[in-house]
């Protein structure tokens, strides 16, 4: 073999070794990132599980709440009622002395003024409501006795539910030792049970830990996007109509997509600013409606949806148009029997998505005063009301131990909202999709 081949033998090798060398390298690295890329998964879903799990655990107990059973009669005279309709008479009557009442019976041995009012402190200071409603309900119940579950102080809830520790000294807790007897003995004869919370879900907020419900704010955020959908979804898809289809391209139609993406990244407390500045300050409308927030919120949701929008026309092929085109559709045939009818589902989608977006949305709601502390649930858009993660943040600067329940509990009904309404947006793409 002459010097010539040996040579290139060796270099031949030599190459090899240098390119083995490299995918040697190379194939680490890509075992690297795969593994970062694993480990970054890892991270995600642990700290997902640790958020889920700290909300769960801190808030599954609001779903029960602990009730006391007390024989209640409606006494005529202690009430000074003589007619079950005069709204007056029912406002003024004494309820809670009934509760009160119903409480001696059961602990006639208790003397003294400070132990009498933490006897009276067993029950919610809302049992007159309670008692009053049910009296309302029946009027024959006037003179009667009736057997009722009357919703327990916040104090004995937290100690039912096991926040408060009975074996720590008696300064250092809210519960007294006679108290603690009291709630024994009413255990004991199955007067004392924890219960599901329909208060939770039928009352709206309150002082009182134990009377607050999350009902006004789900029907206010009801109302809210429901102003939203009706003024997001046409507008939206109107001018993703025009843009996509009938708009010609200048230097004008340039601005107005740079202007839509560009409102797409801003910050949501932006759009809060500018309704009350526009919407309150100049229009005049009411505060803390609906009608404001559902106004406040479309014009955030606007980018999104007419994004989304146009692209779901932009995934309808050129070929259905020239189709219409050539069986003598007019370019409005076009867009309304064809294309928007292809591009429906993406739209939806899109839709669904913004509106999930503002349905966790507290910033802009809290510049034109939806964090008002309301009571009543709203009957119409126009009534003051708040939305469920304005109520989230109100509660969550409360001291209260019921309120921190309560709070996690609100969260999880509004996560249920977004993964129930993100589902349903992946489950109609899945449904209606057409790939071309």
């Amino acid at each position: 073999m002459t010097d010539q081949n040996m040579n290139s033998d060796k270099s031949q090798r030599s190459s090899f070794k240098i390119i083995e060398a490299n995918l040697a390298k190379r194939y680490a690295k890509e075992k690297r990132f795969k593994a970062l890329g694993l480990i970054s998964i890892g991270f995600g879903i642990a700290f997902l599980l640790l958020l889920f799990s700290t909300i769960i655990s801190n808030g599954y107990t609001a779903f029960q709440q602990s009730e006391i059973q007390l024989e209640i009669f409606y006494d005529a005279d202690e009430l000074e009622i003589t007619n079950v309709n005069n709204e007056d008479e029912m406002l003024e009557a004494d309820f809670t002395g009934l509760a009160r009442d119903a409480l001696a019976k059961l602990f006639p041995e208790v003397s003294g003024r400070k132990q009498k009012r933490a006897r009276n402190q067993l029950i919610s200071s809302g049992v007159d409501i309670q008692l009053r409603n049910l009296l309302e309900e029946d009027p024959s119940l006037l003179g009667k006795t009736k057997t009722v579950w009357v919703l327990a102080d916040d104090d004995i809830d937290a100690y039912m539910k096991g926040h408060i520790n009975r074996e720590l000294p008696e300064d250092d807790r809210r519960i007294k030792d006679f108290q603690l007897v009291w709630i024994d003995t009413l255990e004991a004869a199955g007067n004392l049970k924890l219960k599901f919370n329909t208060v939770f879900f039928t009352h709206g907020d309150s002082r009182e830990p134990e009377l607050a419900g999350i009902w006004g704010a789900v029907k206010g955020s009801f109302y809210t996007l429901m102003v939203t959908l009706l003024l997001s979804f046409p507008i939206g898809v109107a001018a993703a109509v025009y843009l996509e289809e009938f708009a010609k391209q200048n230097r004008w139609t340039d601005l107005i997509e740079v202007n839509i993406n560009n409102l797409a990244a801003v910050p949501s407390i932006i759009f809060g600013l500018l309704g009350l500045a526009v919407l309150l300050g100049f229009f005049g409308l009411p505060r803390s409606t609906p009608l404001v927030g559902g106004m406040v919120l479309t014009l955030m949701t606007l980018p999104t949806i007419i994004i989304s929008a146009r692209a779901a026309l932009k995934s309808v092929p050129p070929s259905i148009r020239e189709a219409a085109i050539g069986m003598g559709a007019s370019p409005m045939q076009v867009v309304t029997h064809h294309v928007l009818p292809l591009a429906m589902p993406g739209m939806l989608t899109g839709t669904i998505i913004g509106m999930a977006q503002a349905l966790g949305e507290t910033a802009p709601l809290l510049m034109i005063g939806m964090a008002a502390f309301i009571v009543d649930a709203p009957q119409g858009i126009v009534d003051p009301s708040t939305v469920l993660p304005m109520q989230i943040f109100q509660w969550s600067d409360s001291p209260e131990r019921g309120f921190v329940e309560r709070t996690s509990a609100a969260i999880i009904v509004l996560l249920c909202f977004l993964v129930f309404m993100n589902s349903l947006a992946v489950l109609l793409r899945k449904k209606f999709e057409r790939r071309w």
